[in-house]
């Protein structure tokens, strides 16, 4: 994953402490003729959530731990991007925060996901995270990477233009122009105004779940992907992070073998993360906020208005108070399409419903969320 922009570097020398698009798609595994697509990348909202809050708790250390950290930020002028014509913010507190996970197929995202590595930066997992009117709840929108859109007219960060294309797959928003394509993508999609976005390096996401000491969760079925890495019985299990990047990347190993199924998989993780965060002893030593602090920072990139240290501090304190009990987390209603069992469709009515509660900040009603394709995974993953 590569920045656009990046703020200014810490100080240096001061001594101190501290395909294209995927191809898979949904369908049941037993069709013989689904398109397996490599495994991949697989960045979680719960990465740059953490990262956030990390950030909060180790960010309080002054002169060298200060600048490394900030440093460590990278970011992107998303409003410059897009100008002005873009749906109406919000005046009541309320924020909606788009949520990339991305790798650029090289380094050491390569040695994790494989494939070749082409230079190009990819996304699959997107969330729209909706925090209510008193950061007391949220209400998080997964979109599937592999929904068939209308790609709007874009320009990305650098002032290159990119035209629109009718009937082609989410995520090659980012794959197209990148942070502010994407955002574009979002807004055309829903109208509703994205105020930050976060992306997630999913490197970086297994490096945090590490320092993190792993993520307890209970399968309740036998997972095994050989092409995200992954082989678990069914019980309880401490995940490292190479194995919570199993878990959040599979689709092959459980459900329909859909991109649906493996949101409802990263929803449950999400879930158990968040429960067990609060409990890993991050108050009992200096090194270990360090370490988080510097890990976390260094796996994100954030708009511009978030691209220091005191912004994303700011940013995280209006978070920390929501658990996973206040979390309502959805995915977009959507279809299969009957021309091609490895895409999905919109069903519009059921996601205008979506879009219209949270551009007026309201719950998320349940007629929205009815009859709609599922990659039927519900409950093979909970918190233990």
């Amino acid at each position: 994953m590569s920045a656009e922009s990046t703020p200014e570097p810490g100080i240096p020398g001061v001594a101190g402490t501290p395909d294209e698009p995927g191809t898979g798609g949904p369908g049941h595994r037993a069709k013989g003729h689904r398109r397996k697509p490599r495994a991949r990348r697989r960045g979680l909202l719960i990465a740059a959530w953490t990262a956030a809050g990390v950030v909060v708790l180790g960010g309080t250390g002054l002169g060298y731990v200060y600048f490394k950290l900030n440093g460590n930020i990278k970011s992107v002028d998303i409003d410059q991007a897009l100008g002005t014509d873009r749906p109406t913010k919000a005046d009541n507190g309320s924020e909606n925060i788009l949520v990339l996970g991305s790798d650029t197929r090289s380094g050491a995202n390569k040695k994790l996901g494989g494939g070749t590595d082409d230079g190009s930066a990819r996304s699959d997992t997107a969330m729209i995270v909706h925090v209510y009117e008193g950061h007391k709840k949220a209400s998080v929108v997964s979109i599937p990477r592999d929904t068939l859109i209308d790609r709007p007219a874009c320009t990305d960060t650098r002032g290159a233009a990119h035209d629109a294309a009718t009937g082609v797959m989410f995520n090659s928003a980012y794959t197209t122009g990148g942070a502010a394509c994407a955002v574009k993508t979002v807004e055309s999609l829903t109208g509703v105004r994205m105020d930050h976005y976060l992306e997630v390096d999913f490197s970086g996401f297994e490096k945090l779940i590490d320092e993190l000491g792993g993520v307890e969760v209970t399968t309740t079925e036998d997972i095994e992907d050989p092409d995200s890495h992954l082989d678990l019985k069914a019980g309880t299990h401490t995940l490292d992070g190479e194995q919570a990047l199993g878990l959040v990347r599979t689709r092959h190993g459980v459900g329909d073998g859909s991109d649906l199924g493996r949101i409802q998989l990263q929803q449950a993780f999400i879930k158990a993360l968040v429960d067990q965060v609060k409990d890993v002893g991050l108050l009992t030593s200096g090194k270990k906020l360090y370490d988080l602090a510097d890990t976390a920072t260094k796996a994100v990139t954030t708009d511009s208005d978030l691209g220091s240290l005191n912004s994303l501090m700011s940013f995280a304190s209006g978070l920390k108070g929501i658990g996973a009990d206040d979390m309502h987390m959805i995915t977009m209603p959507v279809r299969y399409d009957p021309a091609n069992p490895n895409r999905v469709l919109v069903e519009k009515a059921k996601a205008q419903q979506v879009w219209t509660a949270l551009q007026n900040d309201r719950p998320i009603p349940e007629t929205a969320t009815e009859g709609n394709a599922t990659g039927e995974a519900a409950g093979v993953v909970s918190s233990s």
